[in-house]
């Protein structure tokens, strides 16, 4: 143990210094000299005080060090601050949402029942009627729908045609390239030019796009249109046609007729 050394506050200090292998709980008596005729000091054991100096950046890593606690059955619980009190309505006007909780006192709303219906307005014109109709697929009419099917002639080297070899939508089915479902399956083939073609070919499509054309009669390929199949109508409906036909068709040569002798 350390010695231990006393300073007086007197007028005229004088040091004490105590040896490490003193009693505490003998008297010291001040030596002799300016402080002299004053009482004893008597010094008594106190317990010793452990003061613990904690580094607060190496609190926090062993901190982060430590494992965190498993879930387990005994400590599963909601999150603090993410569970609340629900909130008592027709409880008294000191609750805040007292005699009507909140519905107010007239009106439609307030009745028992489903109320009313979404986009409703209270029998004006509602919104979703006033705006304008997208056209197209967005809007629901067959306008925006695929009416042919496309294939290009890049894809014609995938194929491995030679020349004089036809091409035609079965062909393309055969050989694998392209492969229609569902709605497409009824529509025609149309060939785009994005591409480059090398050999001469015989081609039957519904349709051919301006570029593919021209690069196909560059490359001396044969193009011929397919037909498109007729819609099938009721024969009513066809009888009326002709007979509407016929009828201006009558119209119009009487009216050249009459204007030919007026002349």
């Amino acid at each position: 143990m350390a010695s231990i050394t006393l300073l007086s506050l007197a007028p005229a200090a004088t040091l004490l210094h105590l040896p490490a292998s003193t009693s505490l709980s003998t008297s010291f008596v001040a030596a002799p000299g300016p402080i002299s005729g004053r009482r004893s000091v008597v010094l008594r054991a106190r317990p010793r005080r452990c003061v613990t100096v904690v580094c607060s950046a190496a609190a926090a890593e062993a901190a982060e060090a430590e494992p965190a606690e498993k879930f387990r059955l005994d400590n599963l619980g909601p999150q603090k601050g993410s569970r609340r009190r629900p909130k008592r309505k027709g409880r008294g006007i000191a609750a805040g949402q007292g005699a009507s909780c909140g519905f107010g006192m007239r009106g439609q709303k307030s009745r028992s029942g489903p109320g009313v219906r979404r986009g409703f307005e209270g029998g004006q014109m509602p919104l979703y009627r006033r705006i304008p109709k997208l056209r197209g697929i967005a809007g629901g009419m067959h306008i925006g729908l695929p009416k042919y099917v496309p294939f290009n002639l890049r894809d014609l080297a995938r194929g491995g045609f030679k020349d004089g070899d036809e091409i035609s939508l079965e062909s393309l089915k055969s050989r694998g390239l392209i492969n229609p479902s569902g709605r497409e399956r009824k529509l025609p083939l149309k060939i785009l030019g994005d591409g480059d073609v090398s050999v001469k070919l015989n081609i039957k499509a519904g349709a051919f796009s301006a570029s593919a054309k021209e690069k196909l009669e560059a490359a001396g390929c044969t193009l011929s249109l397919v037909p498109k199949r007729k819609k099938w109508l009721p024969q009513s409906y066809l009888k009326n046609q002709a007979r509407a036909e016929e009828y201006f068709s009558k119209k119009n040569g009487g009216a050249g007729e009459s204007d030919e002798a007026s002349a």
